[in-house]
């Protein structure tokens, strides 16, 4: 696919079976710093053997990111956070939420974000490229997609898909995703030296005051419930109402069944040792760091690189040089006495002359298993009879 199409570029075909498919992510972006140059859209070229080239001058002007619509909270836009006002690309229509603004500008303008759940704002993603669509026909941004092309002219359908394939997209989804960062470490830092809260314990009647980790570090002692060291944390309040809501409906943190009362919901988190939440339920992502800190990756995969690259490091760091080795020989110790020798054979040989105790003929008459051989010195320190005979 072209990073964008030309205002005079022909549509690109793709069968109806296509379409689910067309915001599948091309590459991996870099990282990029918080003030970004846009450029252009490309022109899909390679006619007449000329390579591909950026339409009009190469003019680099830097990336502003407007402001949030009014009650956007940071980090809200990826979800459509309650209250947020996510607008129209394309009108002056608007939702409160992500979805819903998604599913009007694919059913009344033929408009398709490709990857939205990359974008770290998505009110702020849509306002600007409202902005860039005023002043550029939308052509020059986003790639046509033609849908049903076997079917007759009347039925087919063209889409267009923003995503970013375009630098300009790709970037503005980075920038993004560098600024929630930042109001993500600044919240972070703001909790980890908050002194003020004041709430119960989720499973006793504690109270705590002061420090969130005061009230972690008690859960995790006292109920064997951890939800990670407090400095991994973010947003730990409405963690903690999160978790206390779901409590509050009887609902078990883990596998998410419902119960009948608090005793039975207790009982079963307690005897199915579901007394942890669920990493797989993406709800409770927002809370963790790790989750703002790589451009569309999740914990899982974040720690999967660190895990290869330790490997990688150790395998590197492995010396293969064993000329320093000093091996220290393997001695059998006399059963009676602190004789020691490195063969059995002359082991043997020693506890049959100097003690008159002859372990081969012994172990085949008694018919004594390995575990019973392991047994004959405690067997000679707990009877002094035995002893005595050895001597």
């Amino acid at each position: 696919m072209a990073e964008g199409a030309a205002s005079g570029d022909e549509p690109m075909s793709l069968p109806g079976g296509e379409r689910r498919r067309a915001g599948k992510r091309l590459h991996k972006a870099p990282r990029v710093s918080d003030s970004l140059p846009c450029r252009p859209a490309r022109a899909s070229g390679g006619r007449d053997g000329q390579e591909d080239g950026w339409h009009g001058d190469c003019v680099l002007e830097p990336l502003n990111l407007p402001e949030s619509p009014a009650g956007a909270a940071p980090g809200d836009g990826e979800a459509g956070g309650a209250g947020a006002s996510v607008p129209c690309a394309l009108c002056d229509h608007t939702e409160t939420d992500g979805p819903g603004v998604l599913r009007h500008m694919l059913l009344r303008h033929d408009l398709v974000v490709a990857d939205v759940k990359l974008v770290a704002d998505l009110p702020r993603y849509l306002l600007y490229w409202k902005k860039r669509f005023k002043e550029k026909p939308i052509s020059e941004f986003c790639s046509v997609i033609r849908t049903n092309t076997q079917a007759a002219p009347g039925d087919q359908e063209d889409f267009h898909l923003l995503c970013d394939a375009l630098p300009e997209d790709r970037q503005l989804r980075e920038t993004l995703q560098q600024k929630r960062l930042t109001e993500v470490l600044e919240q972070q830092q703001r909790e980890r030296t908050d002194c003020t809260i004041s709430r119960d314990c989720l499973f006793c009647n504690e109270h705590f005051s002061g420090n969130r980790s005061l009230l972690l570090n008690h859960m995790a002692r006292e109920h064997a419930f951890s939800i990670g060291l407090p400095d991994n944390l973010v947003y730990c309040s409405e963690f903690l109402d999160l978790l206390q809501s779901k409590l509050d409906s009887l609902c078990c943190l883990y596998c998410e069944k419902t119960f009948r009362d608090k005793n039975t919901l207790k009982d079963h988190m307690r005897k199915k040792q579901h007394r942890r939440i669920n990493g797989k339920n993406t709800e409770f992502d927002r809370f963790y760091v790790i989750n703002y800190l790589e451009f569309g990756k999740k914990w899982e995969e974040v720690l999967s690189e660190d895990e290869t690259r330790d490997d990688a490091t150790d395998e590197t760091n492995d010396d293969d040089d064993w000329s320093d080795w000093k091996e220290h020989p393997v001695c059998a110790v006399c059963l009676f006495c602190d004789h020691m020798t490195d063969t059995t054979d002359s082991l043997h040989q020693h506890m049959q002359e100097r003690h008159g105790f002859d372990l081969p003929t012994v172990r085949t008459s008694l018919g004594l298993r390995f575990y019973q051989q392991v047994l004959l010195p405690d067997v000679r320190e707990r009877h002094p009879a035995v002893r005595a005979a050895g001597q």
